[in-house]
């Protein structure tokens, strides 16, 4: 969630004697203690964005929270917990789950992740945000890739990005002597592309081509098999890609060790089924139909929100790969 705090008006000025106080507070150094922290100006400070204790207490609450809200199908038992595109993803698969079992879930197993490793930036400003890489108990030999963020030190760590990678998938972090990485800002240039850019280049990419992302599944493969369903016997379908860019949905990027980026970036589709006449969409499953308002006559439109991981790397002309992606359905609509 985006915070914008605005100046404060209609009270008095400090005496010059309290003037003199503050800038004396002011340039006072404190240094790191001995539990790691520290306290200074993190607007302008280069500073790790979390110690490596925290982190784990980040993650190890979102896990509790996770298996209560997907033991129960209830969503309010982890919303406080997530935030940007793995929020509104898991809202809506918690809230088909509870329509088709309201007394919870049937097939619950708790998460168990292990082997957990921590990249942790180094950045000046807000938010702050950092990276778990886990193996777990479910989605096969993948393991789980996760971004951290939170945009003040009162507020509670929220996950943002989740997407599973193959083991050995991610490539190097450039970190230094201590172990910290480095955070690669939207805007940031000797890359393939921006990391800024990301979500609207490959809304582009889905909707007209061209060779900007590299071939693979989340790429090629998923333009040939949208060509191969938008027109069949019976039933059109339409794809509208848009990016997503706002607030906790915009693109975070580590520096790479061979100066590349690895890039966490979300993006919005519509996915419109519209059956000829005398013929009718496909019947859609229960998740579909526990998300859909109105009622499926000729057409149903899908609403989508994804999450992808993709390596842009160093140097104009190269070709971003997009590692993983999972996608989500938010809601859908019945015409």
């Amino acid at each position: 969630m985006t915070r914008e705090r605005g100046p404060r008006t209609g009270r008095p000025g400090p005496s010059r004697r309290d003037r003199g106080a503050l800038l004396a507070a002011s340039l006072t150094v404190v240094s790191l203690t001995a539990s790691g922290c520290v306290v200074v100006h993190g607007e302008r400070e280069v500073i790790p964005t979390s110690t490596r204790g925290e982190a784990a207490r980040a993650v190890e609450e979102f896990t509790a929270a996770y298996n209560k809200a997907d033991a129960a199908y209830d969503a309010s038992l982890d919303a406080a917990y997530t935030a940007g595109p793995l929020k509104v993803i898991d809202a809506a698969r918690l809230k088909a789950g509870h329509v088709n079992h309201p007394g919870g879930n049937p097939q619950h197993t708790p998460l168990a992740l292990s082997d957990v490793r921590y990249t942790i930036p180094k950045k000046a400003g807000w938010p702050r945000w950092f990276v778990a890489d886990a193996r777990a108990n479910k989605g096969g030999s993948a393991r789980w890739l996760m971004v951290f963020q939170r945009h003040d030190a009162s507020e509670r760590w929220q996950a943002t990005y989740l997407t599973l990678v193959a083991p050995g998938a991610l490539p190097e972090f450039a970190k230094d002597g201590d172990g910290w990485a480095e955070a690669v800002p939207a805007d940031a240039g000797g890359l393939a592309a921006a990391p800024g850019t990301l979500s609207k280049g490959y809304a582009d990419y889905l909707r007209g081509g061209g060779s900007s992302f590299a071939d693979g599944g989340n790429t090629s493969a998923l333009r040939a098999q949208r060509q191969k369903n938008a027109s069949r016997p019976g039933l059109a379908t339409q794809y509208v890609d848009e990016p997503l860019t706002d607030g906790d949905y915009a693109p975070v990027a580590l520096r790479t060790a061979d100066g590349g980026a690895l890039v966490f970036f979300s993006s919005h589709h519509f996915v419109k089924q519209t059956a000829a006449q005398g013929a009718s969409v496909p019947a859609p499953n229960a998740n579909v139909r526990a998300l859909t308002t109105g009622e499926i006559k000729q057409t149903l439109t899908m609403e989508f929100v994804a999450n992808q991981v993709a390596v842009d790397p160093a140097g104009a002309g190269g070709r971003v790969a997009v590692l993983a992606r999972v996608e989500g359905l938010t809601s859908a609509k019945g015409e």
